[in-house]
């Protein structure tokens, strides 16, 4: 009797079917670049949804549309346009909206009134003319940087709110009225958006930048400790290149600066929350943030010098290789430090210790070059840039270190 084979097929349960498609249903709603869930992502959306049903209580209420009527399109319109993901940007667009829209209405009213008084062909001359003023003054005042980065959104307001209030003046009552209907409706749609966005789970930019620098500098230290790890170890060993720390946490460090510039721009604008007071030093961060991607800099350079054809094939000496592993993991250290400082809010080792310490790995090191300058081959030169490099970190990690103590002195950090 012949043996015959048989295959098994394993047939998942319905309830696996169910708990994999909710699984996946998660995933895409939550999904982030880094491939992990961020539910806060979920949680603005769901903000966004409550505010839109609140403010379409305008329409849907009858006594409330009474009093407003079609201008409620301008309370939902202020929610879509100012609701953003963090509170300070909520609070941002909000206040640079209602600054435009006051200002715009309360000259374009001053503007079709003085029209109306000229009247006949003149009133058409004396509109135009004012739209004309205001609208080149407004445009070339958003071509400021400073203004451009904080009052953007509110010049341009003021600009549409302008022209709208000034031209659709026909009557000097009606256009009253209108500025101030559309403001009323306004102000309604921006303390919905605050509300929800303040009490509601709220988002703070503060706290993201405040997050984000202190992971620039586990990012660096990281960095630092690869360049080591990779310049020492044999990469024809596979033991030996196992070991090797992944270190291209540099390059994220490098395109910061733009979403740190936005960030520190919405903190300022937030209320008192959590550590952070009215007054937090956020230009600190911005300069924190800016050695940092000097850093990063210093760090690439290393990656292209490392990858270089020119670097020796023959074993460092130990005279030059002693000192840089001494080196690498003082300033990994001291990096962690620093951001650890910054975390918790409390002061780390004084400056001046900190300082004192690198400028003794600094003669170290100033030795190490000393001796490699004997070899007039590519092979000194190559170790001469490599030496190089590291001392310029270590001057970056120097101005580091005062930087955090001045926040530390500023923010009121906690011995």
């Amino acid at each position: 009797m012949s043996a015959t084979n048989s295959i098994v097929i394993s047939v998942p349960s319905t309830g696996d079917e169910a708990k994999n498609k909710n699984d996946i249903f998660l995933f895409l709603l939550l999904k982030t670049k880094s491939g992990k869930y961020d539910p806060t992502q979920l949680i603005h959306s769901i903000k966004v949804g409550i505010a839109l049903v609140f403010v379409s209580l305008l329409y849907l209420v009858d006594p409330l549309y009474d009093q407003v009527g079609e201008n409620a399109m301008w309370a939902i319109m202020t929610v879509v346009v100012v609701f953003e993901f963090f509170a300070g940007a909520t609070l941002s667009k909000g206040l640079n909206r209602g600054m435009g829209t006051v200002v715009g209405g309360l000259l374009g009213c001053l503007a079709a009134t003085l029209a109306q008084e000229v009247g006949g062909i003149g009133r058409a001359v004396a509109a135009g003319t004012s739209v004309f003023i205001f609208g080149a003054a407004a445009s070339y005042c958003r071509l400021v940087p400073s203004i451009k980065r904080k009052y953007d959104y509110g010049f341009l307001i003021f600009i549409l709110t302008f022209n709208l209030v000034a031209v659709s003046g026909l009557r000097g009552e009606q256009v009253i009225v209108l500025a101030r209907e559309r403001l009323a409706t306004i102000v309604m749609g921006f303390v919905i958006s605050i509300l929800t966005s303040l009490l509601i789970f709220p988002m703070w930019a503060s706290d993201e930048l405040h997050r984000a620098t202190v992971n620039k500098f586990d990012h660096i230290a990281s960095s630092i400790e690869g360049c080591l790890e990779e310049y020492f170890y044999k990469i024809d060993d596979k033991k030996e290149s196992a070991k090797i720390i992944k270190w291209d946490g540099y390059k994220s460090v490098l395109q910061s600066k733009s979403k740190d510039e936005t960030l520190a721009n919405f903190a300022r604008w937030e209320p008192w929350h959590g550590k952070f007071g009215f007054y937090h030093p956020w230009e600190k961060y911005l300069n924190i943030g800016d050695l940092l991607r000097e850093l990063a800099i210093s760090i690439s350079s290393l990656k292209d010098c490392l990858q270089s054809s020119q670097q020796p094939v023959k074993p460092i000496n130990l005279n030059f290789k002693e000192p840089c592993e001494a080196v690498a993991p003082f300033l990994a250290c001291t990096l962690r430090e620093l951001g650890d400082s910054i975390m918790n809010m409390q002061k780390s080792r004084p400056e001046a210790l900190i300082v004192a310490k690198l400028q003794s790995i600094r003669l170290d090191f100033s030795e190490a070059v000393s001796d490699s300058a004997t070899i007039m081959d590519g092979d000194g030169l190559a170790i001469a840039s490599f030496v190089f490099l590291f001392m310029e970190m270590m001057s970056k990690i120097e101005m580091l270190a005062k930087e955090v103590e001045e926040l530390g002195n500023l923010a009121g950090f906690q011995a």
